[in-house]
């Protein structure tokens, strides 16, 4: 099958790899409909990701029709039209239980090397190196899905692929920003960054009461789509006093949420001496979030990139009595939720689709995301 792999370098090709099999009685293979890259693939163009290997298929959020099911599986049919969480997870260990899939104990294909990064073994993720999860990834025409009825979910029929496409990574990441900033009603919501995540969680904010949402971000364009798509108010940062104008919106508090949903910088496999000797990146959106946010609000962290950071504002957290947390999205819990909205009209995505390709011009397609994001918020890739 043809297939975007990860050469060497930081250069993809499509080439033809092996088709998927089936490899336990829980496993489905889905023939992709759609794909969609994600500011979470820029680090491995770089090359610097390690585990990666040539010709490893990138890409993880995705939708298509089942078309082979194992012994196992009971909630799936050859013919089903189903969107797949991008993060891969075993629905029975003890964080599962618990409704923290992205924690899963047993959703990565190297927990050793997974337990090395982050001090214990995480949910996998479909198109990511070992230590990331392991399995091959959504940019191509047929994908192999573990858990099956764990992580894929029946697409409603009055849903468009364009639409249930972002149910599987971006919409239940903007979702857990909102829900794990503890949105209520009457609140003001900041969020930084206004790519689909963010836009997203300003969605979600909304949905679950937000009095006022605002996007901050330095891309006019973004900016424009999230005023004209999700109703927010913006601050363009470039030559703003970001915090001071906050606080006006915010009856001088400052906001009660705010989340940051940037995206990059890509994240560098720093050794354990860099990382305590200043060549971590500095988070320039969280140490921003937390200086804006209100004494004892909530700021919730949704870029995993930078992995490791300097200069991070412990103090100003313990004087304002602020509450820091960070996720990745629970999709396991979140889709089915997210696609009822989707099919009563009251989430839309499929503005963030601003581009679509052939998988056959997929380099093209990322070439574009990543070196002018101010024109493509998306790209979106159709393999038939």
């Amino acid at each position: 099958m043809r297939a975007l792999c990860w050469t060497s370098g930081g250069e993809l090709a499509v080439g033809q790899v092996p088709d998927p099999e089936l490899r336990n009685d829980h496993d489905v293979i889905v023939r992709v409909r759609r794909s969609a890259t994600c500011g979470a693939d820029l680090p491995l163009l770089t090359g610097r990701a390690s585990g990666l290997a040539a010709g490893d298929v990138l890409g993880h959020e995705f939708l298509g029709d089942v078309v082979e099911v194992g012994g196992g599986v009971r909630r799936h049919r050859v013919g089903d039209r189903v969107v797949v969480c991008a993060s891969v997870a075993c629905g029975a260990c003890w964080y599962c239980r618990r409704g923290l899939p992205s924690c899963c104990d047993n959703g990565s294909t190297d927990p050793t090397a997974n337990e090395a990064e982050w001090g214990h073994p995480v949910a996998g993720c479909f198109g990511q190196p070992r230590a990331a999860g392991g399995f091959a990834g959504s940019h191509a025409e047929y994908v192999r899905v573990p858990y099956a009825d764990v992580g894929a979910f029946p697409v409603p029929e009055s849903v468009a692929d364009d639409r249930a496409l972002f149910a599987s990574d971006a919409a239940p990441a903007g979702w857990l920003g909102a829900e794990g900033g503890e949105v209520r009603p009457g609140d003001v919501v900041a969020v930084w960054g206004a790519g689909a995540v963010g836009q997203l969680a300003a969605r979600a904010a909304w949905l679950l009461g937000a009095e006022r949402v605002v996007v901050v971000d330095r891309h006019p364009a973004r900016l424009l789509m999230a005023r004209q798509h999700v109703g927010v108010e913006t601050i363009d940062r470039r030559d703003t006093d970001v915090a001071a104008q906050l606080r006006e919106f915010s009856g001088g508090r400052g906001p009660d949420v705010c989340v940051e949903a940037v995206g990059g910088p890509a994240g560098e496999h720093l050794s354990l001496a860099d990382r305590f000797t200043g060549r971590a990146p500095v988070p320039e959106a969280v140490r921003e979030a937390v200086y804006a946010c209100r004494k004892g609000g909530n700021v919730f962290v949704l870029n995993g990139g930078t992995r490791h950071v300097n200069a991070f504002p412990t103090g100003a957290v313990v004087h304002k009595g602020l509450t820091v947390r960070g996720g990745r999205q629970h999709g396991q819990r979140h889709i089915p939720m997210l696609l009822d909205r989707m099919a009563r009209d009251e989430l839309r995505t499929e503005h963030l689709a601003t581009h679509h390709f052939p998988l056959d011009r997929a380099v093209e397609g990322y070439a574009l995301f990543r070196d002018r994001p101010e024109e493509c918020l998306r790209a979106v890739f159709t393999p038939r």
